[in-house]
């Protein structure tokens, strides 16, 4: 019972440890959407499907090899021009939603030091919708949404990230008239941050 009870303390001093021992570095990032725009329905089509996201990053980068964690606050903005046929008319509409979306990710990496590395990282995303309405087009007022991709860092203060969001759900539903439909605004995203 007494090597439990040591084993416990070594194993709480640790985590104690770890968040005082951890890298804190801030930055900000941005970069670009190709929306990959899901439809439902026979009646809605998209395309022109592009956007942009900016907004501040932190990164964690704890004493274990290689593992480190980051977070932002980005605003985020996916557009697309959505087509309907109805009654044989074809419409088109070309509408954009804006969100803070607050992707967290683990992160592991391989290098050399500070010089650069290499990194695989996933984890979810928070999105909060702050779009306009449209006519014929309700969003939904916040997302989940996961994000799997891979990196670079050089000079410990310039990264590179591409990665794919895939958002867990709809994003948005058609109300015209006799005609639902659904869409879902998954994105690759290419994107570079500056940690100072």
């Amino acid at each position: 019972m007494k090597k439990l009870y040591t084993t416990l303390a070594i194993a709480i001093a640790m985590l104690v440890a770890i968040p005082s021992q951890a890298q804190i570095s801030w930055g900000v990032r941005a970069g670009a959407n190709l929306v990959n725009m899901k439809m439902s329905g026979d009646v809605l089509g998209s395309k022109n499907k592009a956007g942009f996201y900016v907004g501040p990053t932190v990164k964690f980068t704890v004493p274990l090899v290689g593992l480190s964690f980051d977070a932002s606050a980005l605003y985020d903005q996916r557009t697309a021009k959505v087509t309907a046929n109805v009654n044989g008319i074809e419409g088109e509409q070309q509408v954009k939603q804006q969100t803070i979306q607050i992707p967290i990710n683990i992160r592991y990496g391989w290098g050399l030091g500070d010089m650069a590395n290499v990194f695989l990282f996933a984890g979810p995303q928070f999105g909060f919708n702050v779009s306009e309405k449209y006519e014929n087009w309700s969003w939904k007022s916040s997302q989940f949404s996961v994000n799997v991709g891979i990196g670079a860092t050089v000079l410990n203060h310039v990264e590179v990230k591409a990665n794919y969001n895939v958002v867990c759900g709809k994003s948005a539903s058609s109300t015209i008239e006799n005609y639902p439909g659904n869409s879902r605004y998954n994105a690759w995203q290419l994107g570079l941050a500056y940690y100072f």
